[in-house]
C-alpha cells in the first residue's frame, strides 16, 4: 500500500472514532477482504473508492456487524466491538445506509423517520432529532404522510440520511448515496453531508463511484482494489492526481 499520509490529524489528537484493523472477511469460500485497515476520526469524512467488486460494501457491512469478520478487529472509541451485535453498534452511534432500497418504501415519510429512532425512549430527544432532520430536508416536513416509495431517487436518499440521523448516529456509513440520482441532487446531498460534519461534528465513511464530488467533501480517502487497500491519501492529494486509472 502506498500511504501518502500515514496518520490523520484526528488520530494524532486522540479523536479516533472507529478503527478497523486487519479485517479478513469471507463470503462462502471466497475471501473478500484481505487484512484491510481503515479509520475515521471524530468530525471526519473519509471516502472508500475502488472498482465494482473491490470489497467496499463488504467493508461497511463488516463495520456495522452485517458481515462476519474472520480476522482482525473493529474498535469504537477504543473499545472492541468485533463480536457485538448490530443493535449494539447502533447504540454506540453507528448507522448504515445501503445503496439499494435505503428506506421503507411502503411506509410514510414520518413513519420511516420514526423507525430510525426505534431505540430512543425519550420523546423530547426524538422530537429534537426530527426537528433537525426537517431543518436539513424541508421536503420531509412538508409531506410527512407521503409514501416514501413515491419520492424521487434523490429525495429517497435524503430520507435515508434523515433515518440515520434519527438513530443519533455519530458515524454514518453511506454506501453510494449518489446511486441513480440527478447530479443537482447529488450536489445538494453532499452539501448536507458537509454541513453535518462542519456544524455537528458528524463523522462519515462514504463509499462512492462518483470520485470527484466525493473527494470534494472528504478529508481523507482509501482506494480499495481486490480486497486490499492500495492507497491512503488526503482528499487534497487525491484530487491533485492527473487521473485514477492506475488505481482501478
Amino acid at each position: 500500500m502506498t500511504q501518502e499520509q500515514s496518520t490523520p490529524p484526528s488520530a494524532r489528537n486522540g479523536g479516533m472514532l472507529v478503527e478497523a484493523e486487519n479485517l479478513e472477511v469471507d463470503y462462502g469460500k471466497r475471501q473478500v477482504l484481505h487484512g484491510v485497515s481503515v479509520s475515521v476520526g471524530a468530525g471526519e469524512v473519509v471516502t472508500i473508492l475502488g472498482h465494482n467488486g473491490a470489497g467496499k460494501t463488504t467493508l461497511l457491512k463488516s463495520i456495522f456487524g452485517l458481515a462476519p469478520v474472520e480476522g482482525g478487529r473493529i474498535l469504537v472509541k477504543g473499545e472492541d466491538v468485533t463480536k457485538r451485535s448490530t443493535i449494539d453498534r447502533v447504540q454506540a452511534g453507528i448507522s448504515f445506509t445501503p445503496a439499494e432500497t435505503p428506506i421503507f418504501p411502503d411506509l410514510t415519510i414520518r413513519k420511516n423517520l420514526e423507525l430510525g429512532a426505534f431505540t430512543v425512549k425519550d420523546d423530547s430527544m426524538r422530537q429534537e432529532r426530527l426537528d433537525r432532520v426537517h431543518d436539513l430536508f424541508p421536503l420531509l416536513k412538508e409531506r410527512p404522510n407521503g409514501i416514501a416509495g413515491q419520492l424521487s431517487g434523490g429525495q429517497q436518499r435524503m430520507l435515508a440520511v434523515g433515518i440515520a440521523l434519527m438513530t443519533g448516529a455519530r458515524l454514518m456509513l453511506l454506501d453510494e448515496p449518489s446511486l441513480g440520482i440527478a447530479p443537482s441532487l447529488v450536489k445538494e446531498l453532499f452539501e448536507r453531508i458537509r454541513e453535518l460534519r462542519e456544524v455537528e461534528g458528524l463523522s462519515v465513511l462514504l463509499v462512492e463511484q462518483d470520485v470527484r464530488p466525493a473527494l470534494r467533501i472528504a478529508d481523507r480517502t482509501y482506494f480499495l482494489r481486490s480486497g486490499e487497500i492500495i492507497l491512503e491519501a488526503t482528499a487534497e492529494e487525491a484530487l491533485a492526481r492527473e487521473d485514477w486509472w492506475d488505481l482501478y
